[in-house]
């Protein structure tokens, strides 16, 4: 959430920010509002201010001028009374436009309306080729035992599926590889709860604009599709030391995601599911769009390093305003080579957000100088599962059928070298 007093003076600039990320909000009416809303809330004041005045003198007075002031509290009573629901309904208007309000972008942030216009600034690695005739990944893995749509299907439904065998063994080496890998980079490692509150999901920015694709409880909770959402809601409406910071922070947890929108995409295989695991990197630094930006490249340069030491060829893009979130300042992508698609297809996000999310969250921090601040806030992905295993399995099929594990994956495999051989 921006500051009000920032759209105030920076109309034109707010403006510019939601027609580069495509975000339909009405400025004007937003301001509009927010007079009405002061006019009224100052209006209720002085009146609540002479209520009490004349209240306090009620008791001195006597015969003719003690009715007169009764009537005089009785007036005002009823004026508050209309006033009063006037202003919740205003105030209710105004929050739900200031909860729209996108993020000002990055200067550095490409135009462009969709991922299509997203601009690569890295590619990693050679493009797998193959000396046989190579197969994706839903036929590898369902030839060795590794996965079942079908009942998945059954069960679940759309998007369903179970994982088994070597691919359950190979998602725990791969999550355990992660924990180790991020932990060497100091983050701290945290298990957090996938159910929240409806408060913690505006706080990050999901909603309201992503209402359709989050998976709501008979309770009004959420399934959180991130762990960024739980994690940014732990430091709720606190007052952090500044020598905490850069607090650093690797979650897991089961994500949930509804994928609306997207029935007709990616409806083979494990690219696009509703449930999944993730592992995020998160963290809060000082209000410093300096350090802002040098936390960025880092984490995502984590995730990068972590790709590399699994020899996955990538490439990173840096997205455009069209395919920015509404709290995202800045956002690289980080996208796997998938051999049978011939296309890189994402597997990480690293986004940087000011003080968007901690505005919402009331996460704050005393500075050197006394002055109260609020954090800023930093996400990027560590690594999903199954996500991986796309093309993980792809790029390192062999031509007898077995998957090559990755080095670095092998000691969590009891030192297997290879998926899928017979007797093993």
């Amino acid at each position: 959430m921006l500051d009000i007093k920032f759209i105030r003076e920076n109309r034109d600039l707010v403006k510019a920010a939601a027609q580069k990320k495509h975000i339909k909000i009405d400025v004007d009416r937003l301001l509009q509002l927010d007079i009405e809303r002061l006019d009224l809330l100052r209006n209720i004041e002085a009146l609540r201010t002479e209520q009490n005045k004349q209240s306090a003198a009620i008791q001195d007075m006597n015969g003719v001028e003690r009715e007169q002031a009764i009537i005089t509290v009785r007036t005002l009573k009823e004026s508050l009374k209309e006033k009063e629901p006037q202003y919740k309904k205003i105030h209710s208007k105004w929050q739900s436009l200031m909860y729209q309000v996108p993020n000002i972008p990055d200067m550095t942030v490409p135009d462009g309306i969709s991922d299509a216009d997203n601009v690569q600034i890295r590619e990693w690695g050679t493009k797998t080729n193959f000396s046989f005739e190579p197969r994706d990944h839903v036929d590898i893995m369902t030839d060795l035992g590794m996965v079942d749509f079908e009942r998945g299907t059954k069960v679940h439904g759309f998007r369903g599926y179970y994982l088994k065998g070597d691919a359950v063994r190979l998602s725990f080496a791969i999550w355990q590889y992660a924990l180790n890998f991020f932990s060497e980079k100091g983050f701290n490692p945290m298990l957090a709860p996938a159910i929240v509150r409806e408060e913690n999901l505006y706080g990050t920015g999901h909603l309201p604009n992503e209402a359709d694709d989050v998976y709501k409880t008979q309770d009004n909770d959420y399934l959180a599709g991130t762990a960024e959402v739980p994690v940014m809601g732990y430091h709720s409406g606190e007052i952090l030391a500044e020598s905490s910071f850069p607090i650093k922070y690797l979650a897991f947890t089961p994500s949930y995601r509804r994928e609306a929108g997207s029935h007709g995409k990616d409806t083979r295989g494990l690219i696009r599911v509703h449930e999944f695991y993730k592992w995020e990197q998160l963290m809060l630094c000082e209000a410093s769009h300096q350090k802002s930006v040098e936390y960025h490249d880092w984490l995502n340069r984590n995730t990068e390093e972590f790709i590399e030491s699994m020899n996955i060829p990538y490439q990173t893009v840096l997205n455009c305003g069209g395919d920015l979130g509404q709290g995202q300042v800045k956002k690289y992508d980080i996208e796997l080579w998938v051999p049978m698609e011939k296309k890189y297809r994402e597997i990480s996000s690293a986004s940087y957000f000011h003080d968007f999310q901690t505005r919402r969250f009331n996460i704050r921090y005393k500075n050197s100088d006394g002055e109260m601040r609020f954090a800023h806030s930093l996400n990027c992905t560590a690594i999903p599962t199954p996500r991986i295993l796309v093309s993980l399995i792809e790029n390192f099929q062999q031509s007898d059928g077995t998957i090559k594990v990755p080095e670095v994956l092998r000691p969590y495999l009891n030192g297997k070298e290879f998926l899928g051989k017979q007797g093993e």
